[in-house]
């Protein structure tokens, strides 16, 4: 599918078609999440962000209990 850049005011957006947010549950108003990953640009409704928050919090509770010792260093 193929879509283009428009200005809409200081900004640049894309106009997205109203069958592909009806078979995504999704409507205008509604929250998304942008997502840039190896030069591609990805949409997801915010509950699948909620997931993803949840996933990177797990990765940075692991990290601080590795380096926990340099953390409480670097704090006082």
């Amino acid at each position: 599918m193929n879509t283009v850049i428009r200005k809409i005011g200081n900004s640049e957006g894309i106009i997205i078609p109203k069958d592909v947010l009806a078979s995504l549950g999704l409507r205008a108003g509604d929250s998304v999440v942008l997502v840039e990953e190896k030069g591609e640009i990805r949409l997801r409704p915010l509950a699948d962000a909620a997931q993803d928050f949840e996933g990177r919090m797990q990765v940075a509770r692991e990290r601080m209990k590795k380096y926990e010792v340099a953390l409480r260093e670097l704090a006082k």
